[in-house]
């Protein structure tokens, strides 16, 4: 599939992302990671394409920055969509004056307000879930919106499981996993005697599965991740407690330090309390030869073999003591094999290209 389009002409793309970090992030920030990699790669296939990111992104494309630096440094809280928005405005007036073939965006909802503005083609990744955050759905915005653009919406879901869980039926939904840059991820075949948990730092993510398991099979621990403003009462009243020589929190790290982090685990504990799109840590665990032990919510039984690359449970703790208990089963290499199969950069870039070229011809 890779190099299928080698004949077909070069594309304009324009790459849309959400402005809160710098593509790629300096720590936490799955989204600008897979924007990163798929600018990167498509541009070193030949295409030409314009990043609009925040300001300090490192990129070998075109940047346009509306804004003068990441939301987050500005402070700007998540609920302000403006400058999301005049970034959405900049990448689709331009594509309207013929500057691109075709405008891929990273913004949720945001994107739907611009794209019956221009006859390009757009396409939207989902990297969040599509369902119901009130209880009354005609008082859901954002899903109301979703289903009226639903049939001139060409949308992608990161799993099946993402899609399945849409509370929009999508008619021109396409799945596209998330891939890794694999050369970042060193395989580590022996792996060590600890267990990691490695999220942003809140309750959904499963943190406290995690230390109750490890608590009651006297384990050791390594908690590592991002603690939003919004959750440092929660990390200070309910994780902190528990911390001590065997459980020990060793904040959020840089890119360069992952691929030891992983790859030094007995295995990635990820006992998730909600159905999680994907989860970039599992594929780069698995990367390092990290077997990962997760419930089975979300992605979770896409992204993992039951068996072979760790094991998918019930949301049980009991049920997830026993699984760390028998991690030592799984080849390591067959982990990493995994992994190199389904989640490598080169395949999802190869699906997105496929993608872009089918809705230019459709275009025409």
């Amino acid at each position: 599939m890779k190099n299928s389009h080698k004949k077909q002409k070069k594309l304009r793309i324009a790459q849309v992302a959400p402005l809160w970090f710098t593509i790629p992030p300096k720590g936490y920030g799955g989204i600008e990671r897979i924007v990163s990699m798929l600018s990167e790669e498509l541009a070193l296939r030949g295409h030409e394409v314009t990043l609009f990111a925040a300001p300090g992104s490192r990129t070998s494309t075109k940047l346009v920055s509306v804004f003068d630096r990441s939301l987050s440094e500005a402070n700007i809280p998540w609920s302000n969509p403006i400058w999301n928005l005049r970034n959405l405005s900049t990448a689709f007036e331009m594509a309207d004056n013929g500057a691109f073939d075709i405008v891929h965006s990273h913004l949720d909802l945001w994107a739907l307000f611009f794209q019956n503005l221009t006859k390009i083609p757009s396409i939207h990744t989902m990297h969040n879930p599509l369902y119901r955050t009130n209880a009354d759905a005609t008082k859901d915005d954002r899903l109301r919106l979703f289903t009226e653009e639903a049939s001139r919406t060409n949308i992608v879901f990161i799993s099946e499981s993402a899609r399945k869980l849409a509370m929009v039926d999508m008619p021109k939904s396409r799945v596209i996993y998330n891939g890794i840059d694999l050369r970042h991820f060193r395989f580590n075949k022996k792996g060590g005697e600890h267990f990691i948990w490695i999220a942003r730092m809140n309750k959904h993510k499963g943190v406290e599965n995690a230390i109750a398991a490890c608590e009651r099979l006297n384990a050791r621990l390594l908690l590592a991740g991002r603690i939003d403003p919004t959750q440092h009462e929660y990390f200070e009243k309910v994780i902190k407690p528990h911390l001590n020589e065997k459980i020990q929190y060793v904040g959020e790290l840089k890119d360069n330090e992952l691929s030891d982090f992983y790859g030094n685990a007995k295995a990635l504990l990820y006992p998730i309390e909600w159905e999680e799109p994907f989860g970039l840590v599992v594929a780069e665990a698995m990367a390092c030869g990290t077997p990962v032990i997760a419930y089975k919510r979300g992605s979770m039984e896409e992204l993992i073999k039951d068996g072979e690359s760790g094991f998918v449970i019930e949301s049980d703790i009991e049920k997830l003591a026993e699984a760390m208990g028998k991690i030592d089963q799984i080849d390591r290499g067959a982990v990493h094999k995994h992994t190199e199969d389904h989640f490598s950069k080169e395949r999802m870039v190869d699906e997105y290209e496929k993608l872009y070229y089918e809705l230019c011809l459709k275009q025409k």
